[in-house]
C-alpha cells in the first residue's frame, strides 16, 4: 500500500507562501513606481556607459577587461554588461531602462530576503521603502547608475551567501560569498564596505565580535577591497581627472564637506522634498565656527545612540552602516563629481540600507496598530507617487538640466550642458553662447566651458578670433585638454598661414591622448592639407582606424587620401564603401564612391548612382549635383539629363562658372 506523502509535500510551508507574496508585492510596487522611467531618453554621460563604437566587437570586449582607460572608469563587469545589452537592443534607450528597473526591484527583494535571514522585523516593509523612496530615483532613471543597481544586487547576494556560510561554516557558502563579492566590486568600487558592514551586522546580532569566527574569514575580503579601493581611486585621479586645484584640501576642510554631506544625505531619507540632480556645492572654510558644528553634531549622535546600546544595538548599528557605507563618498577621497557638487543622491543608493531597515522595524511595531498600519499604508503611497512623479526630471537632457537651475541656478555644469544642447538646434547658437557665459561667471575656471563657448562662437560668422581666445583660455587652465587642442588646430587650420600651428595642436593632441581616433584623423585631415604630406595623413588614419574600425569618417578620409594617386582608386573604393557600411546616409562618402567609380573604366553608370543616392539625402549637396551632372555628360544618351542637372546647379548657384561652360558647351553639342 503506497504511503500517503506528509502535507508539506502537497501544500508549501504557509511562512514560504509570504515570503513568496511579500518578495513579488515588493517587485510589482517598484516595477509600478518606475514605469515613466521607461520612456526616457539617453542623458549626459550615458554615452560614456552605453558601449562605445570601438568597443562594440569582440576585440573590444576584451579591451574592456584588459585595457585600464578603455572605458570610463574601470568596472570590467558592468561594461561587459553594457556590451551584452547593446548587443540586444543596440541604441535603444528603453531596453537599458527595463534591466535597471528590473535590478532595481531585484536588488529590493534580496534587502528583504537579507534581513529576513537576519530575522529582522519588518524585513518586506524595509524592502519596500528602498523600492519606493524617491531619492533612489536617480540611480534607476539614469542608466549610468546601473553601476549602482547591478552592483547593490552582487553586494546583497555575497551579504546573503556569506550569512549562510556564517552558520554553516562551510567551504562552498563561502567560497560563493566571496566571488559575489568580487563581482561587486568589478561593478562598483564603493561595494568595498561589505565586509566592514558584515562585522556591523554580527555585532549586532551578538553584542560582541569574536576574532576567529567574525574577523578572521573576513580578512581576505577587507585586503581585496582596500586593493580594489585603492586601484579605483588611482583611475579616478589619472582617468577622470579628479586632482588638481579644485580638489586639493586640507583634512580639516574635507572633515567639514564629510559631516556636513552625512546630515544632508540623513536628511533627504526623512524629507525628500526637494531633490535635485545637482545640489549647491556649499563653500567649506574652517575658519567659520558654524561650520565645525556639523562633523561634532554626527560625532555626537553616533556617541549617544552607543550609550543606548544597553536598550538596543539597533539604531547604533544602523548609523554605523549608515556613515561606514558613505565613506567612500564624503570627501575623504578624490571624486571627479565633487566638481560640481559634495553631494549626490546616487551616491546614498547603497547606505541608504541601514537607515532604512531601521525605519522598517519601527514601522512595523507601528502596523502592530490599525491606526499605525494607516499611517505606514499612506507613506508608502506618498513616496511611489513621489518616485512616480521625480522620474519626470530624467526624461531627456533638456528637461535635467532645466529642472536643475530651476532649484540650483548656479549649476554651472547644467548651463553649460545645456548651452551644448542647444548650439545642436538650428537658431540655437546665440542662446547657446548665453548659457556657456552665464556658467563662466559662476565658475570662471571651467576649461570644458571654455572649450564649448570656444566651438559655439566658431559657428557665428567674424567671431573666430574670441573662439581661438576661448580655446586658448581653455588649454591655459588645462594644458593636456586634447579636444581644446583638436578645436584649436580646426580653428587654425582654415586661417591662412596657420596651418603649422594647426598641425602641432593636433600632435599635441595625439601625444596626450594616444588612444584617440578622432586626434589622429585630425592629423591626417590637417597632413592630407599640407605638401608632400600624403603619405603621413594616409598612416595617421590608418592609426585612427586601428583604434575604431568603424569610423566611418575616418574610412572616408582615407579613401579620398588613397584616391589622390591613380594606383591607389581601389582601395579608396573599398574604404568608402566601408564608410557606406557603417553609415549608409553617408552623403558626402556617396560622392566621394562616385567620383572614384567615374576615374575607374566601365564603371560610370555606378558613378551615377552613387551621386544619385548623395543627391537623395542631401537634395542641395551642389557638388554632388555637379559630379552627377558631369557623369550623366559622360554617357550617351544622356545630354539632356546632364543639362538640366548643370541648369539646376546654376539655379543653387548663380554665376557657377564650371557649370555655365558645360551648360554652354552641350547647347552647342548635337542632341
Amino acid at each position: 500500500m503506497a504511503q500517503a506523502l506528509p502535507a508539506t509535500a502537497i501544500h508549501p510551508r504557509p511562512d514560504r507562501v509570504r515570503e513568496a507574496w511579500g518578495a513579488a508585492f515588493v517587485a510589482c510596487a517598484a516595477g509600478i513606481a518606475y514605469i515613466p522611467s521607461l520612456s526616457g531618453t539617453f542623458i549626459w554621460n550615458d554615452s560614456d556607459y552605453v558601449t562605445a563604437r570601438a568597443l562594440r566587437s569582440l576585440r573590444g570586449l576584451g579591451l574592456i577587461w584588459t585595457k585600464v582607460g578603455a572605458t570610463q572608469q574601470y568596472y570590467p563587469l558592468l561594461h561587459s554588461f553594457f556590451w551584452i545589452q547593446h548587443r540586444l537592443w543596440s541604441d535603444q534607450p528603453v531596453g537599458y531602462h527595463v534591466v535597471t528597473v528590473l535590478l532595481h526591484a531585484g536588488a529590493a527583494v534580496l534587502f528583504g530576503a537579507v534581513l529576513r535571514r537576519l530575522a529582522a522585523p519588518g524585513a518586506w516593509l524595509a524592502a519596500l521603502l528602498f523600492a519606493l523612496h524617491p531619492v533612489h530615483v536617480e540611480s534607476v532613471a539614469w542608466i549610468t547608475e546601473q553601476k549602482n543597481t547591478l552592483s547593490i544586487v552582487f553586494y546583497l547576494s555575497a551579504a546573503y551567501a556569506y550569512l549562510g556560510f556564517d552558520r554553516t561554516r562551510g567551504r562552498g557558502a563561502y567560497a560563493a560569498a566571496l566571488s559575489l563579492f568580487v563581482l561587486s566590486l568589478l561593478c562598483k568600487t564603493v561595494t568595498v564596505t561589505l565586509p566592514a558592514a558584515l562585522l556591523v551586522v554580527f555585532w549586532w546580532k551578538r553584542g560582541e565580535l569574536k576574532w576567529r569566527k567574525d574577523v578572521v574569514p573576513l580578512l581576505p575580503w577587507l585586503a581585496i577591497g582596500a586593493i580594489a579601493g585603492a586601484f579605483s581611486s588611482w583611475v579616478e585621479r589619472r582617468y577622470l581627472g579628479a586632482q588638481g586645484g579644485d580638489f586639493t584640501l586640507p583634512f580639516a576642510d574635507r572633515l567639514l564637506v564629510a559631516g556636513r554631506a552625512v546630515w544632508f544625505y540623513l536628511g533627504q531619507i526623512l524629507w525628500p522634498s526637494d531633490l535635485n540632480f545637482i545640489y549647491v556645492r556649499w563653500r567649506v572654510d574652517a575658519s567659520v565656527w558654524w561650520q565645525w558644528l556639523f562633523p561634532l553634531s554626527a560625532a555626537a549622535l553616533l556617541l549617544f545612540l552607543w550609550t543606548m546600546r544597553g536598550r538596543s544595538r539597533a539604531p547604533f548599528a544602523a548609523a554605523l552602516f549608515f556613515v561606514g557605507s558613505l565613506f567612500p563618498v564624503l570627501g575623504f577621497v578624490n571624486l571627479y563629481g565633487a566638481l560640481y557638487s559634495w553631494v549626490w543622491d546616487h551616491w546614498q543608493y547603497l547606505p541608504d540600507l541601514g537607515p532604512l531597515a531601521l525605519a522598517g522595524a519601527a514601522l512595523s511595531w507601528a502596523c502592530d496598530r490599525t491606526l499605525g498600519r494607516w499611517a505606514v499604508s499612506a507613506l508608502v503611497v506618498v513616496l511611489g507617487g513621489l518616485t512616480w512623479g521625480h522620474c519626470a526630471m530624467f526624461r531627456d537632457d533638456e528637461t535635467l538640466f532645466r529642472s536643475t537651475l530651476e532649484r540650483n541656478p548656479g549649476a554651472w555644469m547644467a548651463h553649460t550642458n545645456l548651452g551644448i544642447l542647444l548650439a545642436g538646434r538650428p537658431g540655437g547658437l546665440q542662446p547657446a553662447i548665453d548659457e556657456f557665459r552665464t556658467s563662466l561667471r559662476y565658475n570662471p575656471d571651467s576649461p570644458n566651458t571654455h572649450n564649448s563657448l570656444g566651438t559655439a562662437l566658431s559657428s557665428v560668422p567674424g567671431h573666430m578670433d574670441e573662439a581661438i581666445e576661448e580655446y586658448g583660455e581653455a588649454l591655459r587652465l588645462m594644458p593636456n585638454f586634447p579636444e581644446a587642442h583638436i578645436n584649436l588646430g580646426n580653428a587654425l587650420l582654415g586661417m591662412p598661414g596657420r596651418l603649422p600651428d594647426a598641425i602641432a595642436h593636433y600632435k599635441a593632441a595625439v601625444l596626450i591622448d594616444p588612444n584617440s581616433s578622432g586626434a589622429h584623423a585630425s592629423l591626417g585631415y590637417a597632413y592630407l592639407s599640407a605638401p608632400g604630406r600624403l603619405s603621413d595623413a594616409i598612416e595617421e588614419y590608418r592609426a585612427a582606424l586601428r583604434l575604431d574600425p568603424e569610423f566611418p569618417e575616418a574610412h572616408n578620409a582615407l579613401g579620398s587620401a588613397l584616391s589622390r594617386t591613380q594606383d591607389s582608386l581601389p582601395e579608396a573604393i573599398a574604404e568608402y564603401r566601408e564608410a557606406l557600411r557603417l553609415k549608409p546616409d553617408f552623403a558626402e562618402a556617396h560622392n566621394n564612391l562616385g567620383n572614384a567609380l567615374r576615374r575607374q573604366p566601365g564603371e560610370m553608370r555606378e558613378a551615377v548612382a552613387e551621386f544619385e543616392a548623395a543627391l537623395r539625402l542631401r537634395p542641395d549637396f551642389l557638388q554632388a549635383r555637379f559630379n552627377l551632372a558631369v557623369a550623366l555628360a559622360g554617357i550617351p544618351g544622356r545630354r539632356d539629363e546632364a543639362l538640366a542637372q548643370f541648369k539646376e546647379v546654376l539655379r543653387l548657384r548663380p554665376g557657377f562658372a564650371p557649370a555655365q561652360e558645360w551648360v554652354e558647351q552641350l547647347q552647342a553639342s548635337p542632341p
